[in-house]
């Protein structure tokens, strides 16, 4: 009975008063849940940055190929620059080589002219020529070795004056070289630049989110215009309309893919007009015009660093090469960052 009795109160105090045991098991069960939660939903989660929507993905999109083409242009000058540097440094080698070879013969013309002056004695041995009773002869001679002694003092001027063309010749060819290295290390990191971000824009993020957005505008169809006019602008109108759907590579100047000013470059090409593959050389390739006086032919150019060029059509319309991913098309001009135009012909 006693035994009963104590173990009825036993249980009657657990009931009211938990030992320490049970405490522990219980703090330890509420510590593991909390730490649960903890994982389940880490610190900062509710602020962390939620994933780019579409709209947000699109205007990135756009930053990339604004910047793609913006590269691609300076890439283009860069190409012009180069090819012009390297023209002149090929000249400056020339000319260096013209003048060493100059240099090499009045030394070697002095040197002759000096072994001569040697030989015949200058004038004390002339002079000794009188014991030949001659004067008459004696008078040539010494014409002659005098006329030696002149020759070869204007030889050695003329020695002096080549050193010093062909030293600053080769100065000259030094730094025309140094400057086609530069500019080819510069094409070298735009091209690296270029490649990154057209990766980046083709890559499956990008694609899907263009996907799912929808390209801006309509899609490229095949457009047949009549365009008007007789003369090589219009001619060159004409034939970049025959190179629609061709695709856009930074670059490329065809004859199957192009960038903007690829295409002006080849469309003048065609009508016998040459054309920097540069935008803003194409700027500078003509006579500037208003909006109002464009007609088919002309060039139209957008964004204040003249990025972008395109070939007007007529009605508002032009044909160009718009960007990575897209193909030549026919576009309106209207809602762009229209800047100027340009009549290279009539």
């Amino acid at each position: 009975m006693k035994r009963t009795r104590r173990r009825g109160r036993t249980r009657a105090g657990l009931d009211a008063r938990p030992p320490k045991q049970a405490l522990l098991r219980r703090f330890a069960v509420l510590s593991a849940a909390v730490v649960a939660l903890a994982f389940a939903f880490p610190p900062g989660s509710a602020a962390a940055d939620p994933e780019p929507s579409l709209k947000e993905l699109s205007k990135r999109v756009e930053a990339m190929h604004t910047e793609i083409e913006t590269l691609s242009e300076q890439y283009n000058g860069s190409r012009e620059k180069l090819k012009t540097a390297r023209k002149t440094a090929e000249q400056a080698r020339k000319v260096l080589a013209t003048s060493q070879a100059d240099l090499d013969a009045k030394r070697a013309k002095t040197r002759l002219l000096a072994q001569q002056e040697y030989m015949t004695g200058g004038f004390s041995r002339a002079i000794a020529l009188m014991d030949d009773g001659d004067p008459g002869a004696f008078l040539n001679r010494a014409a002659t070795t005098y006329a030696l002694a002149q020759e070869a003092g204007d030889e050695v001027n003329q020695v002096v004056k080549a050193m010093e063309t062909a030293k600053r010749a080769q100065s000259e060819a030094k730094a025309h070289i140094d400057e086609v290295e530069k500019l080819v290390t510069d094409l070298d990191t735009k091209r690296d630049k270029i490649v990154k971000l057209v990766a980046k824009v083709e890559s499956n993020l990008f694609r899907r989110a263009i996907g799912e957005a929808g390209r801006p505008g309509t899609p490229a169809v095949r457009v047949a215009l009549p365009i008007s006019g007789a003369g090589k602008a219009a001619e060159a109108a004409r034939w970049a309309l025959t190179q629609q759907l061709k695709p856009y590579v930074w670059g490329a100047e065809g004859p199957s893919s192009y960038d903007c000013s690829g295409l002006v470059m080849a469309a003048y090409q065609r009508v016998g007009i040459s054309l920097p593959h540069y935008t803003g050389s194409q700027w500078t390739a003509g006579r500037h015009i208003s909006r109002d006086e464009l007609r088919p032919g002309d060039l139209v150019f957008f964004y204040g660093d003249l990025h972008h060029v395109g070939i007007y059509i007529g009605g508002n319309m032009m044909v160009h090469a718009p960007r990575t991913g897209d193909v030549v098309r026919v576009a309106s001009l209207a809602n762009r960052p229209f800047v100027g135009a340009v009549r290279v012909a009539d």
